[in-house]
């Protein structure tokens, strides 16, 4: 039975042929000859996604034309292709396709993935074959020759295929449709684009858009506090009322009822005096989020940056699957781990004391383990000296994997709490402070610690000299998101909650978006100019801001609706729901957008889209095809203004990897050439120079 496996890139497949007795490379494939295959294998591969939906225009020709009389584009079937560039690899493995007996998916384990291998096989006309499929969350040789003794029915995971397939026609529809519509719509009062809409992006930035409303249009406001001060056994300390008061004339009310005088040295009386030890479980194993999000907060790195960085990691055989969105492992991964806890200290120069050597819940819950694990490192253990040769990012990363992994067996955190109560006239002034007793595993972590806040050994009933005063303070604003927080904000749909605790509230979160995705969401904010990232701090642009105007109070401003969207899909991946049906909610939405927005709109004076908004009219120069019209910017290219009249024309921002300049566009639209330009990159990475020169609208190189 001769078998084909199906990998997701070249590097994966190089992974799983190092696992096999014998693999000798040919022209797009290994053909692997090992004692688990008896009848014969190949290993292939594809680029990410090999197959693509096709253009509106490979449906209906009109629909090449951004028109409103054109909406909505809604194809009664779908259609998928391969693009010209990949297409040779496509041909290699539809002929091993064709040949092989079974199929084994073997692209990353999850929806994704998924969705490349069978999206492949549907294009080839295979799906009748038998499918088996590799589900592991390793690298390492032994995890994935144990994966192939132990393959899985591939039928049992069509499922998670119906649903990432759903989600990129779903995404489809949203993105060609209400694209075209709000770009139409605002071209009409004046306003130049294009503005992308995509059902996830979109309230993605309504939500970002939101807290900078809040920040510009915020007022402060002044508020006035008690505060009272101490001397206890030599030790000076404060206490505060709990109240806070919007004038100073109803503090000093509050103080005239209870006979205090502002300044004046009273005696106290101590009615509660507690002291508590208290101690603090280490966070829970990172899941990508939450990896992205501390790593956004310590160093500033993007999401994007991360997912790469970790990415790179697991090819290299150094940290489990990365895009994972839970944060357990299983009894398994724990014995491993429990056995290498010595060279994990020794790999990032940590010295402790095992405090906890057998699992523990908030760690090692089988259970709640159903594709993927946290990110924990591998038997691949880096000697510290390894360590030090990885580049910055890739240590910091890998560092911070392996530390969150020890702090899981290090000591727990204790801390001493002590509340002091101090009672003058019948008035409650309150103070609570904390003394570190044990680091315990913070020590793994080189982060700045708080500073203790002392307060005096007092007992109840000690009389305490005491003096009140007035202290007037004003509201502050919130401030704007982080990269790190958009992450946790897609996650919550919204709903900001750094802290553990409050997350561990939140037991079951429709968020935004995917573990997998989210980073390339922000990405796609940042490439569309919504929004911009200054010292790590997120701002919506002026197009940002145009977009989220007339977008507010629809449902592609609702991160509600977008999550139930999540919710549903993840009902296809477990049975529970079906494509049809989730594609007709979709279709229904268009229509009432298709209705309500032109209304919406329309209610905006000509040229007034947005604050700071400006037409894009300047032109370049004369259009080199129809001569009547003006090359002018359109956002991510340059195209001709009179398009509206059949004109076509557009040029490129970007070509192959070179930004062209202005001066470079007037060239070749009135010389019909450039001068010889440095920088262009070829698809394996090289650089080379060449000369553009524009033929019948079309750009052409020339190396002489």
């Amino acid at each position: 039975m001769y078998t084909v496996i199906l990998a997701e890139k070249p590097s994966q497949a190089k992974s799983y042929a190092d696992a096999f007795s014998s693999a000798q490379k040919s022209n797009g494939y290994y053909e692997i000859s090992d004692p688990l295959f008896p009848g014969g294998a190949a290993i292939t591969w594809g680029f990410g996604h090999l197959v693509s939906l096709e253009e509106p225009h490979a449906y209906k020709k009109e629909w090449k034309r951004w028109r409103l009389d054109l909406l909505p584009i809604i194809p009664d079937e779908f259609k998928f292709t391969v693009p010209y560039a990949k297409r040779a690899q496509f041909n290699i493995i539809k002929g091993l396709l064709r040949k092989a007996n079974q199929i084994i998916v073997a692209t990353d384990s999850d929806r994704e993935g998924e969705n490349i291998a069978r999206s492949i096989i549907e294009q080839a006309n295979m799906m009748h074959k038998p499918t088996k499929r590799l589900w592991i969350n390793s690298l390492e040789k032994d995890v994935i020759r144990r994966g192939f003794q132990e393959l899985r029915d591939g039928e049992d995971y069509l499922p998670l295929y119906d649903e990432a397939q759903t989600r990129q026609l779903s995404d489809w529809l949203v993105g060609m449709n209400m694209s075209r519509l709000y770009t139409l719509l605002l071209q009409e009062k004046g306003i130049d684009g294009p503005f992308s809409v995509g059902r996830v992006q979109t309230p993605t930035l309504y939500m970002i858009w939101q807290r900078q409303h809040e920040i510009e249009n915020f007022k402060p406001e002044p508020f006035f506090q008690l505060l009272a001060d101490h001397q206890a056994k030599d030790i000076n300390f404060q206490t505060k009322h709990k109240e806070s008061f919007k004038t100073s004339e109803e503090a000093a009310q509050i103080l005239q009822k209870h006979y205090i005088e502002e300044g004046k040295t009273l005696n106290g009386t101590v009615s509660k005096a507690e002291k508590k030890q208290k101690k603090m479980q280490a966070p829970s194993l990172h899941s990508l989020s939450t990896l992205q999000a501390k790593l956004n907060r310590r160093f500033k790195y993007s999401p994007s940056n991360v997912l790469k960085t970790v990415q790179d990691l697991y090819e290299k055989k150094l940290v489990s699957y990365p895009r994972t969105d839970c944060p357990f492992i299983t009894r398994n991964e724990f014995n491993y781990l429990a056995a290498q806890v010595e060279k994990m200290k020794e790999s990032v120069g940590a010295s402790f004391d095992v405090k906890h050597p057998r699992p523990r819940p908030k760690y090692v819950q089988d259970q709640k383990v159903q594709e993927h694990y946290a990110i924990i490192p591998t038997r691949k253990l880096l000697t510290k000296d390894r360590l030090e040769k990885l580049k910055p990012m890739e240590r910091n990363v890998y560092e911070e994997i392996v530390n969150s992994t020890l702090a899981m067996f290090h000591e727990d955190y204790h801390y001493e709490e002590t509340v002091i109560e101090v009672d003058i006239n019948g008035l409650l002034f309150t103070a609570k402070g904390t003394v570190e007793k044990i680091r315990g595993w913070k020590e793994l972590f080189n982060e700045t610690n708080k500073k203790d806040a002392i307060l005096p050994n007092v007992t109840v009933g000690d009389m305490l000299p005491s003096k009140v005063n007035v202290k007037e303070d004003v509201t502050k604003p919130p401030k704007p998101y982080t990269e790190g927080q958009l992450i946790l904000m897609m996650k919550t749909a919204g709903k900001l909650l750094e802290d553990e605790q409050d997350q561990a509230v939140l037991k079951e979160v429709e968020g935004i978006g995917t573990e997998a995705t989210r980073a390339s969401i922000i990405d796609t904010l940042k490439k569309q100019k919504y929004i911009t990232i200054t010292k790590n701090n997120v701002s919506v642009t002026d197009k940002g801001v145009t977009l989220c105007k007339v977008i507010e109070g629809t449902l592609l401003s609702s991160p509600e609706m977008t999550a139930k969207w999540e919710a549903y899909l993840k009902k296809i991946g477990r049975r529970q729901g079906n494509q049809e049906a989730f594609l007709k909610n979709i279709g229904s939405f268009i229509e009432h957008m298709m209705q309500t927005a032109p209304e919406k709109i329309g209610a905006i004076p000509k040229g007034q889209g947005g604050t700071g908004t400006k037409k894009r009219s300047s032109s370049l120069a004369d259009c080199p095809s129809c001569k009547k019209g003006k090359m002018v910017d359109k956002g991510g290219f340059y195209g001709c203004n009179e398009y509206k009249n059949g004109c076509r024309q557009t040029l490129p921002k970007i070509l192959l990897s070179k930004k062209l300049s202005d001066a470079q566009i007037k060239a070749l639209c009135e010389k019909g050439q450039t001068a010889l330009l440095k920088g262009f990159k070829s698809k394996n990475g090289k650089t080379f120079s060449a000369r553009l020169v524009l033929k019948d609208g079309k750009i052409e190189m020339e190396f002489k």
